[in-house]
């Protein structure tokens, strides 16, 4: 786990600690480094990045108020399992947001510029489901709907997106590549451009709510196969 950690942290771009510290036990919950139902300890993380246990506690109750950690009263923190009530709201929120973003673009219209970074970003994820990347693909994955957004001159709204879909983003990472065909999704994504480009927006409203609701198809297929990792009680 620690050598996990300090990838993660090593990679982060964030200038402040705490903010830091926060991303990466995020980044980290969403990518399964630590597991639904861990126990985390104060003095293990904070030893792990040589900080103190402050900014871990702070990191700790950011993380339970977006639903990720539980803090048990003298039984410690605990990584909390996957929930898919948590997940179909987080969908429902991202797709009112994303779908806003997708008709705004196509009606107002994106930069020459723009329009070449996604299909650029389309094409890279292409070439990496032909390397069995597939952390890259998920990469790739967020960095497509968040030039998207930044392109239509709706970075906050990206911004918010992230806040609420924690869950959404676990189950994502756990479906890559063993829910939709990556190549299915990566044609959804073409789909979007395109139809952004053509000045549709019909068209690319219904593209995002094709791409999002992918998840609703795969998600009782995940939960069977790793029972252990969501919350179905």
């Amino acid at each position: 786990m620690a050598t996990t950690l300090q990838t993660l942290w090593n990679a982060s771009n964030a200038s402040h600690v705490r903010q830091r510290l926060y991303d990466v036990l995020r980044h980290a919950i969403i990518r399964l480094a630590l597991a639904p139902g861990q126990a985390l300890s104060e003095k293990e993380i904070a030893d792990t990045f040589n900080v103190s246990r402050q900014p871990v506690r702070e990191a700790f109750i950011r993380l339970s108020e977006a639903g990720l950690v539980e803090v048990r009263p003298q039984r410690g923190t605990f990584v909390v399992k996957i929930s898919p009530q948590a997940v179909y709201s987080a969908r429902f929120v991202r797709e009112a947001i994303e779908v806003a973003v997708a008709k705004s673009a196509a009606e107002e219209g994106l930069s020459r510029r723009g329009l070449d970074e996604l299909f650029e970003l389309v094409e890279r994820q292409r070439r990496s489901i032909g390397g069995g990347d597939y952390d890259r693909f998920y990469v790739l994955d967020e960095e497509f709907h968040q030039t998207l957004s930044r392109e239509a001159g709706h970075e906050s709204a990206w911004r918010f997106t992230e806040e609420v879909k924690a869950h959404f983003d676990r189950v994502r990472y756990i479906s890559v590549p063993d829910g939709t065909p990556l190549e299915t999704l990566t044609e959804q994504h073409g789909q979007i451009v395109e139809a952004i480009a053509a000045r549709d927006p019909v068209s690319a409203e219904r593209a995002v709510k094709t791409h999002l609701r992918e998840l609703l198809t795969s998600l009782p297929r995940l939960i069977e196969r790793f029972p252990d990792l969501f919350d179905t009680h």
